[in-house]
Formats: structure tokens, C-alpha cells, sequence
């Protein structure tokens, strides 16, 4: 019996070679990999400066502090997302100020924060969810009117753009992820990227310990954090970005093979929308299992026994129960977020499938529901 796991890393003999020539060459950290690397991600993506980190969270967390954001502070985001995203701003005394989804596109409903704005709200951290940007404009009139600080978790966005305008370059500071799930992979890793050098020097400070940007080895000017790239990581990297567009048009070939099979069971399946003035490059496959009458983790235990691995994309995070003792969060709060996660099933993706895969998988899914 096949298996298709969820997802699955495109990795070659460049990034053999290009890993190989790093431990050959004794310097595993802090060499010139990381730097060439930042280089080549801040043109890729359209920013001034790139930051490489140890992973999203950890650059989440620094465009977090770099913001000014602390104690008492209130920041705007989503509760459908990768817990990540809420915890950074709880790792520096803040609150998250959860706003419920567009149910289309299942980013933040931009038409819903105002009225969650504060006098103690000091940023908008916006998610773009799942491969697509959310719906910019109109969160950045608000965040003007307000005088409010625009952070982008685009860790699951590289590539996607928005009006002609990639996914990174709307905020002050915006944050890319490199798991190996992810469009690229450098195994663990991030990137934050920003146009302003003040933000940029204070992140490549916190990353290393806080040291002072003369780079003394005992001279540390603030708090700071073990959030390092290694070498290897950025020489993966490196390897990974130059065949990044050729990944998310495979990733594109792969979902419209889903759209086209799924399409004549569009009364019992949602496929994923797409928005009128966004590109998609489809970090996962997520569809909506619309009746009631179906049980969706058992739907995915009876394909795990097919040998086809799908998953729950997203649980909400205010109905974990950290986030419910905490702030008394319970269900009924985000009725979207939680009807979308209650439904969702992400679908393997990966490159390396072919038509007849999507084929087989989806008629598997059929034949259970």
C-alpha cells in the first residue's frame, strides 16, 4: 500500500552540496552563509533588510519587542493560526485581542477590528493564513487611523501577494518561517524582514544575545536571546530559494489538481477560496467537510488506515486551555473560526505527486464520506 504522508520537503542534491560545503568548511556558525543568505531573502521578498533566525516564533517574538510592545499592551490578531502567533505576544506581558475570520479566505475579517480597538491597542499582528495574504487595505487605513504598528505573520505565506504586492512588505516588520512543512525548508529557521534599519540592527542584536553591534564578544547592550541561524540552516536555505518559484508552481499544479477532482462534491466538500486580488501558494490544502452527520477525526483515522496522513487545520487557539483559563475564553466567542476548525481537513501536498495521486486520494476521501 502507498503512503502519502502531509507533507514532505523538495530537497536535492544542491542542498546535499551545499550542507556538505559548510561542515567542510569548519565554520558551522555566525559564517557567511547566513549573511548571503539574508542578502538574497530580503530581494527575494521585496525588503530592505532580512534578519535569519532559529525559527518564525523566535522572529515573531523579536518584531514583537522591536515594536515596543509590553506589559498592558493590547495587539489585534487572529485565533485561527498556529498557536505561535498568539504566544509571542503573551512572551512579553501583552494581551491578544482575538478578532473572528472571513470565512472565505479564513484570514482575519478585516471589517471586525475596529471594534476591538482600544486605548491600550499598540499593534495589528496579521496572519496570512495558509498560503494567501490577508485582506490589507483596509487594515492599513485602520492601523493609520489609529496610529497602530503592523506586524505580518507571513511564516505560512512566502510568495503570496496581495494587489500586485508580496506578503512581507505591508507592515513594519513581517516574519517568514522555514519548518520543513513550509514552501522552503532550512529544517528550523525563520526570517524577519524589515525596511528599517533601526529595527533591523536591534533584531540582529537580540538574536545574538544582545550583544552591542560592535559584535564584542562580552559586550552586551540588551536582553537578548539565543535566536541564531546556523550555517548549515542557511546553506539550505540558500539552495532552497533559488528553485522557490518552481516549488510554489508545483504546489499550484497539485491544489488544481484537488479543485478539479473535488469539484463534483461540492455539496458535501468546500474547496479553498482564493481571493479576487490575492495569489495563493498553498503552504497546505485545507477543504470543509460541510455535514453535520460527519465525523471528521474519524474520517482522518480511516485514511491514516489507507495509508493517506490528513489533519485537523486549525484548532482555534482561544479554545486551548491555557488560552480558556487565562482569559475565560469559551466556545461561542469566534463562531466562524470554530465552525471552520471544527470542519477543516488538510490534505496532503507536497512536490512529488502527480494527478493520480490527487486522483486516488480524493476518491478514498469520497468513498469514507
Amino acid at each position: 500500500m502507498k503512503k502519502y504522508p502531509l507533507a514532505k520537503p523538495y530537497i536535492t542534491k544542491a542542498e546535499e552540496k551545499g550542507v556538505l560545503e559548510v561542515l567542510r568548511s569548519g565554520s558551522l556558525s555566525l559564517g557567511p552563509k547566513y549573511e548571503e543568505f539574508e542578502k538574497r531573502f530580503a530581494k527575494k521578498v521585496g525588503a530592505k533588510y532580512a534578519a535569519a533566525v532559529s525559527s518564525g516564533t523566535a522572529g515573531l517574538h523579536l518584531a514583537i519587542i522591536a515594536a515596543g510592545i509590553g506589559p498592558g499592551d493590547e495587539v489585534i490578531t487572529s485565533p485561527f493560526s498556529f498557536i505561535a502567533s498568539a504566544n509571542c505576544i503573551l512572551y512579553v506581558g501583552a494581551k491578544p485581542v482575538f478578532v473572528d475570520i472571513d470565512p472565505l479566505i479564513y484570514n482575519i475579517d478585516s471589517q471586525k477590528i475596529e471594534a476591538r480597538i482600544t486605548k491600550r491597542t499598540k499593534a495589528i499582528l496579521v496572519v496570512h493564513i495558509f498560503g494567501q495574504t490577508a485582506d490589507m487595505i483596509p487594515i492599513m487605513k485602520l492601523a493609520k487611523k489609529y496610529k497602530l504598528k503592523i506586524i505580518e505573520d507571513a511564516c505560512e505565506s512566502i510568495g503570496a501577494t496581495y494587489c500586485d504586492c508580496s506578503a512581507g512588505t505591508f507592515g513594519e516588520s513581517a516574519v517568514f518561517a522555514f519548518y520543513p512543512n513550509k514552501q522552503m525548508t532550512t529544517g528550523e529557521g525563520g526570517m524577519l524582514v524589515t525596511d528599517k534599519k533601526n529595527i533591523y540592527n536591534l533584531c540582529c542584536s537580540l538574536r545574538n544575545q544582545g550583544r552591542s553591534e560592535n559584535m564584542r564578544w562580552l559586550d552586551h547592550k540588551y536582553l537578548g536571546y539565543n535566536y541564531r541561524m546556523d550555517e548549515m540552516s542557511a546553506a539550505l536555505g540558500l539552495a532552497q530559494l533559488k528553485k522557490l518559484d518552481f516549488m510554489i508552481k508545483e504546489r499550484r499544479k497539485i491544489a488544481g489538481w484537488y479543485n478539479k477532482h473535488l469539484a463534483a462534491y461540492a455539496d458535501i466538500i468546500r474547496t479553498p477560496d482564493t481571493a479576487a486580488v490575492n495569489t495563493h501558494t498553498w503552504f497546505v490544502y485545507v477543504v470543509q467537510l460541510l455535514s453535520d452527520k460527519i465525523r471528521r477525526d474519524r474520517v482522518i483515522n480511516l485514511l491514516r488506515l489507507e495509508g493517506i496522513a490528513t489533519k485537523p487545520y486549525l484548532p482555534p487557539i482561544h479554545l486551548f486551555d491555557f488560552y480558556k483559563k487565562r482569559f475565560n475564553y469559551k466556545k461561542g466567542d469566534f463562531p466562524i473560526a470554530e465552525d471552520v476548525g471544527s470542519r477543516s481537513l488538510a490534505l496532503p501536498i507536497y512536490i512529488g505527486l502527480k494527478e493520480k495521486d490527487i486522483k486516488y486520494i480524493v476518491n478514498k476521501l469520497i468513498k469514507l464520506l
